[in-house]
């Protein structure tokens, strides 16, 4: 069964309350939380006021996605807002090692994202250091766009790649992710569904998020 990460980025922002309690009586297994400062993607967010009082409503695992610049300036404040795992983007990241090293050094799990232009295998060296790798399936910055294809092959090498090397990294999908193609997605090698529309906009969001964990 993936795991499944429901983007509270497509939530509704007045009932905050109510859709982290209905994801607790849900299958979901991670809060995905995806932050955004408007110079790295083209698009605003929510920062950490909103992360803090989410982890007070929960107790599953805070998956924080930052699609900004310099992320090291804020991931000793992430930490403290709650984040299990901390993502940054390759892209976004000068010295990225050092990145993971500092994350780590925090106590949260390491993860690296990699918008669609960007090949797997440039990390393939790092992935000792890396927990989680977030292949986006669509350009960063806005929800509800459509799954981009070309992101299968990408994890199928990313998951023959940590297979042969015996490694725990996790393979996370980020965009466009719907009831119709999540299981082609699952059997490519992915381990975390990140989900916003398919979720936050179904009738039956806890139905959704348990046919997610079938696939």
């Amino acid at each position: 069964m993936p795991i499944v990460a429901p983007s509270l980025l497509a939530s509704d922002f007045l009932r905050l309350g109510e859709e982290s309690r209905m994801l607790n009586e849900s299958a979901a297994d991670w809060f995905h939380l995806d932050v955004m400062d408007g110079r790295f993607v083209p698009n605003i967010s929510f920062g950490l006021p909103v992360i803090s009082a989410l982890r007070k409503t929960t107790t599953k695992t805070f998956d924080v996605h930052l699609m900004i610049e310099e992320p090291e300036r804020f991931a000793e404040d992430f930490k403290k807002a709650g984040a299990d795992i901390l993502t940054v983007h390759l892209e976004a990241c000068r010295h990225l090692h050092r990145n993971l090293q500092q994350i780590r050094s925090l106590g949260m799990k390491a993860g690296v994202a990699l918008n669609p232009h960007s090949p797997v295998e440039t990390i393939f060296d790092m992935l000792d250091d890396i927990d989680l790798v977030c292949v986006m399936s669509v350009n960063p910055g806005f929800g509800g766009q459509q799954f981009l294809p070309l992101a299968l092959k990408k994890i199928r090498n990313l998951r023959k790649h940590i297979d042969d090397n015996k490694l725990s990294t996790l393979i996370e999908i980020d965009g466009g992710v719907t009831l119709s193609n999540a299981r082609e997605i699952v059997e490519a090698g992915t381990h975390v569904l990140v989900a916003g529309n398919t979720v936050f906009g179904s009738v039956d969001p806890i139905a959704t998020i348990k046919a997610l964990k079938e696939c």
